[in-house]
C-alpha cells in the first residue's frame, strides 16, 4: 500500500514567542517509527515534514499535487498533530479530501488522542496513543472493529471507540527509524542547546513517571530500550549520516542510571564520538542536598555537554498544587555540581499555573538568578486539552476563547483570578531581561564568541532576548 506521513506546518502567531526565533526544528518521531514498521511490512512509504521544508498548508497541498502528477497516489494518509498544529492538520486534510477523494486520512498524535470526535470531522480514522501498531493493522486491511486504540464511524455515522491498546513493553521490537526519509541537513536543535552540527534528536523511553497537572500522560508507565539499541541507532546515525549532535527527548533520561552508564560505555567501546544533551529531573541528580557527583563527571567523559531541568516555580503552594515534587533545595546544588563537572544547564520556569500572583512571579525570577544556570527558558503555563490543568480551567471558568493555534506556550489561553494576562505577559518579558542581562551571564556567553557555530547561536538567543 501506498502511505503518505505528513508533520504539518508549524504556526506561531504570537509576536512574544522567543521559539519563532530560536527553537528547534526536529522531525515527529512517532511518523518515523510508524514509517519504518510499514516497511518492514512491505508497504511503500512517503514523509512530508512541512516545517522543515517551509511549506504551509497550501505548499503541502501543491507538493502533494505534485506528486500525483508523477504518479504516486496515496491510498492512506496520516497525519500527526499536537493542539498548537490541529488547525493546521484540519486545514490540510479538508484540501486533502478534494484532491485525493479516495485516499483514506487518519489522524495521529497529542491531540487528537484527547479529542477524537472533534478530528473524525476531517479524518476517517482516529489512532489512540501508540500508532505504529494501530497504523500498520490499517495499511494491512485488518477488520477496524478488531484494531486496539482505533476511533472511527461506522456506516450510520455512530462513533466507534474500540478496546484500548497496550502500551509496547520492550521498546527494542520496534525497527530504528526511517531516517532515510527525512531531509537531515534541514534539522537542529534549539539555539542554545547544541555544540555541533549535524544534529538529531531521539528518544530511549516513553513516557513519564511524574504526574505534573500541566502534562498529558499518554502512558501510565515508563518504557525503554536497551542501551544496545540505542548505540545501534546513534551507530546509524553517525556512520551513515554525519550526525555528530543528538538530544534525547526523553522526559528524564537521567533517572536510570545502569541504562546511562551502559549506554555511555557502549559509546566509548564503539568508538562514537558525539556529543549530546538531555531532559532530566533534578532528583535524577540530588536528592535530600546529596549530589551524585560522580554520576555527572561519567557523564561528561561520554560527550554530555547541555542538561535541560525543568523547575517551573519557586513557590511552594503552586509547587504542590502543579504536583511537580520537586525539592527546590535540590536546585542550587544540582546546578552548581553540573557546571563543576563541565556540563552546561538551562533551567525552564513557567508563569501563569494555579495560584499564580505578581509576588511569585517575582520570587520565580529571583529564585532563577539565585540558581543561575547557564541558560533559562521561561514560558507562559498552557492549559492543553487532556491535562488535569485544562480541566481545572475548565471547571472554574477561566479558559478564553482562543483558537487551538494560541495553545503555545507563550499566548494566554485562561484567565487566571490571582494575576491578569497582562501582569504575565510583563514578568514573561521581564524575566528574560532580568536574567540574561546581567554582566555575569553576558560574560559567561561570551566564550562561545570563539567558534562561528557559538557566534552565531549568542547572536540569535541576543536578539531574541532584547527583542521580547
Amino acid at each position: 500500500m501506498n502511505v503518505l506521513l505528513i508533520d504539518p506546518p508549524w504556526v506561531i502567531k504570537s509576536k512574544k514567542n522567543l521559539w519563532r526565533k530560536v527553537g528547534s526544528c526536529l522531525p515527529s518521531l512517532g511518523l518515523v517509527y510508524i514509517a519504518a514498521v510499514l516497511e518492514r511490512e512491505g508497504h511503500k512509504v512517503d514523509y512530508i515534514d512541512s516545517t522543515a521544508e517551509n511549506l504551509g498548508v497550501k505548499e503541502t497541498v501543491q507538493w502533494i499535487i505534485k506528486m500525483k502528477e508523477e504518479g504516486y497516489v496515496p491510498e492512506l494518509i496520516g497525519i500527526t498533530s499536537t493542539t498548537t498544529l490541529i488547525d493546521n492538520a484540519t486545514l490540510l486534510a479538508k484540501d486533502l479530501r478534494k484532491i485525493c477523494p479516495s485516499t483514506k486520512i487518519v489522524f495521529g498524535g497529542t491531540h487528537p488522542t484527547v479529542l477524537p470526535e472533534e478530528c473524525l470531522i476531517y479524518a476517517d480514522y482516529v489512532v489512540i496513543g501508540e500508532g505504529e501498531y494501530v497504523f500498520s493493522e490499517l495499511a494491512g486491511g485488518k477488520d477496524l472493529s478488531e484494531i486496539k486504540g482505533l476511533v472511527y464511524k461506522d456506516e450510520t455515522g455512530k462513533v466507534i471507540f474500540n478496546e484500548q491498546r497496550m502500551q509496547i513493553d520492550n521498546l527494542d521490537v520496534l525497527p530504528l527509524p526511517a531516517y532515510h526519509l527525512l531531509s537531515m541537513e534541514k534539522y537542529r536543535p534549539a539555539v542554545g542547546t547544541y555544540k555541533q552540527l549535524p544534529a538529531m534528536s531521539m528518544i530511549s523511553s516513553r513516557n513519564c513517571n511524574g504526574r505534573c497537572t500541566y502534562c498529558f500522560h499518554l502512558g501510565k508507565r515508563v518504557t525503554f530500550r536497551s542501551a544496545e539499541n540505542i548505540i545501534k541507532e546513534v551507530e546509524l546515525l553517525y556512520h551513515k549520516y554525519g550526525i555528530r549532535e543528538i538530544q534525547f527527548y526523553d522526559d528524564n533520561f537521567l533517572l536510570y542510571k545502569q541504562n546511562v552508564f551502559d549506554f555511555c560505555s557502549l559509546l566509548k567501546e564503539k568508538g562514537l564520538k558525539i556529543t549530546w544533551s538531555c531532559f532530566s529531573r533534578v532528583d535524577a541528580i540530588t536528592r535530600n542536598g546529596k549530589v551524585d557527583l560522580d554520576y555527572l563527571k561519567e557523564l561528561k567523559k561520554a560527550g554530555l555537554h547541555l542538561v535541560l531541568f525543568g523547575v517551573e516555580t519557586a513557590d511552594l503552594e503552586i509547587m504542590k498544587n502543579i504536583k511537580k515534587n520537586l525539592n527546590l533545595n535540590d536546585v542550587k546544588p544540582t546546578i552548581d555540581a553540573c557546571r563543576e563537572a563541565g556540563i552546561e544547564t538551562r533551567c525552564s520556569y513557567m508563569f501563569g499555573n494555579e495560584g499564580e500572583t505578581e509576588e511569585s512571579c517575582e520570587k520565580t525570577i529571583n529564585f532563577a538568578i539565585y540558581v543561575d544556570s547557564d541558560t533559562v527558558q521561561f514560558n507562559i503555563a498552557t492549559a492543553y486539552p487532556g491535562t488535569e490543568f485544562y480541566e481545572w480551567a475548565k471547571s472554574k471558568g477561566l479558559l478564553l476563547h482562543a483558537g487551538w493555534e494560541n495553545f503555545n506556550m507563550s499566548d494566554k489561553v485562561i484567565e487566571l483570578p490571582t494575576i491578569s494576562n497582562e501582569r504575565l505577559n510583563y514578568y514573561y518579558t521581564l524575566a528574560h531581561r532580568k536574567f540574561y542581562l546581567r554582566p555575569r551571564v553576558i560574560l559567561r556567553r561570551a566564550k562561545n564568541l570563539f567558534s562561528l557555530s557559538g557566534m552565531k547561536q549568542e547572536f540569535l538567543g541576543l536578539r531574541a532576548v532584547i527583542g521580547v
